[in-house]
C-alpha cells in the first residue's frame, strides 16, 4: 500500500510543480530585462513666456518613452506622457496628456522631434484621424523650422 502512494505523489509531483508556475510573470520579468533603459536625457525650451520640459528614457528595445509638460500663460498646462521611437535622427511619439485641471478629459497627439546638435525641435505637420486615432499624413513633410520649441538639453529635476 505504501509503494502505491509514494508511485502516485511522485506522479503528482510534476502536476503541482507546473501548476504552481505563472508563466506570465516569467514573461513580464524577461520583457523588462530585455528592455533597460540606456540613456535618460532632459530637455528645456522656451517660446515667449511659454515653457516645457521633456524627460526621455531611451530603452535597449529602441523605444522611448518619458514626460512632456507644456505651461502656456493664456491657455491651461499640458502634462502627459510620450511613448515612440526614433526613425534616423527624428523622434515620433504619442503624447498622452491633460490639460489644466480637468483630469478626466484626456487627450492624444502624434507629436515629432528633428535632433540636431544636441537640440530637438519641434516639428509641424499636417495631422489626420482615422478610427479614433490621430497621426501624420504621410507623403506629407514635418516642416522643424516652423515649430514654437526648440528644446535644449537641460538638468532632469528627479
Amino acid at each position: 500500500m505504501k509503494k502505491i502512494n509514494v508511485y502516485y505523489s511522485l506522479m503528482a509531483l510534476p502536476l503541482l510543480i507546473s501548476c504552481n508556475q505563472n508563466p506570465k510573470q516569467k514573461d513580464s520579468t524577461s520583457a523588462a530585462a530585455k528592455d533597460s533603459m540606456i540613456s535618460r536625457t532632459c530637455y528645456v525650451a522656451a517660446d515667449g513666456k511659454d515653457t516645457a520640459f521633456l524627460d526621455i528614457k531611451e530603452l535597449s528595445s529602441g523605444k522611448v518613452e518619458g514626460s512632456l509638460v507644456i505651461n502656456f500663460t493664456k491657455s491651461p498646462k499640458n502634462d502627459g506622457l510620450v511613448q515612440g521611437k526614433f526613425s534616423g535622427d527624428t523622434l515620433f511619439v504619442d503624447y498622452d496628456y491633460t490639460a489644466g485641471n480637468n483630469k478626466a478629459a484626456k487627450f492624444k497627439n502624434p507629436l515629432a522631434f528633428l535632433k540636431k546638435d544636441k537640440q530637438l525641435l519641434l516639428g509641424v505637420g499636417a495631422i489626420e484621424t482615422s478610427l479614433g486615432r490621430s497621426y501624420f499624413v504621410k507623403g506629407k513633410p514635418i516642416d522643424f523650422d516652423k515649430g514654437r520649441f526648440k528644446f535644449v538639453e537641460g538638468d532632469c529635476k528627479k
